[in-house]
């Protein structure tokens, strides 16, 4: 391990991208603890304080913007308005068929793809600071934590609202760029980084936290739950299924082509930790419609059951949004028609299956036979953990009511631990293969 360390600093260029993305993700932590223009700092100190307390749907926000959002700072939203935009073009490139005719341009297509990823990042991310900004700036958000009122906006007027909402848009914009800058010039995917450095900038905060209300015990016992959790983890993300593909000899003038073997891999769990985000923004709208609508009744039945992770309500709904749209993020990244379309135009078949519509159907088989466990694996790492935590440990009010819609209020949580883990497996596995390509000895053996 400490050889291959030392021989990533050996290589220039990849030396230069591993600094390069390091100074991102620092300039990205110091922008979360910069507040934007135009509101109260002690009423953010108090919401930063009755946050860590009663936690809610305010907490998963919190974990992606790695605590920027109880600071009101310029990256409050963080990064989820870019990968909601993302996962809304991959249903659209389906639906629509001009979107679909750009994906199979090759290299031009993804940059158009790209460019409108980036004008409805900037839509969704305006919408969530109007939404935010409403909500906190006249004192409401309940069921986002703020049971006390706090007004973040001293002065609600039009000018200051729209000083903070552009702010908090621009914030956005800014970080996606940053994003895009280490996918380019950094290792590893930028906008999963980010990510990444906000999870794990709040573990000395919340083991902290854990250790003062529970004891050393239990923060050791939580630790390791958490390293049991994450080998498992690393486990089921590196399972797949290897399905034999044969491709036939062909005899081309005097030369001739094919009959070599492959696979087609099938990860068990193909849509990473998609199904949790998705499954997170959605179960947040209601929340927001809580705030806007003011019914008491409405607004009873949000913070009694879809804020509390120990709600059967919660459970059953929050479990079943992520195996449905574990299925649907599937089926859209992985299409058995066009994959069998594609080994039969090269001359592959799969052994003891017919080209054409018994390859589709077997394909797709297989596909929903695998997809099943890895959905119902991720719906477990995300409530079983924060379940366990808001029975286990009550005096923690940010860790039980906390892990509401998103999985995980502190890190010990198993949304974090998936993002972490998957994200590190990721950016190891690029870093090894860039030693490997210079005949140097890599990290994964």
């Amino acid at each position: 391990m400490l050889s291959s360390m030392r021989n990533i600093f050996k290589v220039p260029d990849l030396r230069t991208k591993i600094l390069f993305t390091l100074v991102i993700l620092g300039l990205y932590r110091l922008g979360s603890q910069v507040p934007v223009p135009g509101i109260d700092f002690d009423a953010v100190i108090a919401l930063r304080e009755t946050a860590d307390q009663t936690g809610g749907v305010l907490s998963i926000l919190n974990l992606f913007s790695g605590g920027a959002l109880t600071n009101f700072a310029i990256f409050a939203i963080g990064i989820l308005p870019y990968i909601t935009a993302s996962i809304i073009m991959q249903i659209l490139t389906v639906a629509i068929p001009k979107l679909e005719e750009w994906q199979q341009q090759g290299a031009v297509g993804q940059r158009k793809i790209t460019q409108w990823t980036r004008y409805l990042t900037l839509i969704i991310a305006f919408l969530q600071a109007t939404g935010i900004t409403f909500v906190f700036g006249r004192g409401g958000g309940g069921a986002l934590g703020n049971t006390t009122g706090i007004i973040v906006i001293p002065e609600f007027e039009f000018v200051r609202v729209m000083l903070v909402i552009v702010s908090l848009t621009a914030g956005t914009a800014l970080l996606m760029w940053m994003g895009e800058l280490i996918s380019q010039r950094g290792v590893g995917n930028g906008m999963s980084l980010l990510i990444f450095a906000s999870v794990v900038s709040s573990l000395p905060f919340d083991g902290a936290r854990l250790q003062a209300t529970e004891g050393n015990i239990y923060l050791g016992a939580a630790i390791v739950v958490a390293i049991g959790l994450m080998v498992a983890i690393i486990f089921i993300e590196q399972g797949q299924r290897r399905i034999p593909v044969q491709f036939a000899k062909r005899q081309v003038g005097r030369r001739q082509f094919g009959g070599q073997s492959t696979y087609i891999p099938l990860k068990v769990n193909q849509s990473g930790v998609i199904p949790i985000i998705f499954a997170s923004s959605v179960l947040f709208l209601p929340v927001l419609l809580a705030n806007v609508i003011q019914l008491e009744w409405f607004q009873r039945f949000i913070n009694d059951h879809l804020t509390q992770p120990a709600s059967p309500v919660y459970i059953v709904t929050f479990g079943l949004m992520i195996v449905g749209f574990a299925y649907f993020y599937t089926a859209i990244t992985f299409d058995p028609v066009k994959q069998a379309d594609n080994i039969r135009k090269q001359g592959g078949f799969i052994p003891g299956i017919r080209p054409g519509p018994q390859t589709e159907r077997y394909l797709a088989k297989i596909l929903s036979r695998i997809t099943l466990p890895g959905a119902l694996f991720i719906a477990a790492v995300a409530l079983v953990p924060t379940v366990l935590l808001a029975i286990t440990a009550p005096n923690l009010g940010g860790a039980g009511g906390g892990l509401g819609s998103g999985g995980a209020a502190i890190s010990f949580g198993g949304v974090s631990i998936l993002i972490a883990a998957g994200v590190a497996l990721e950016t190891m596995k690029q870093v090894d293969s860039q030693l490997m390509m210079r005949n140097y000895e890599g990290f994964l053996r």
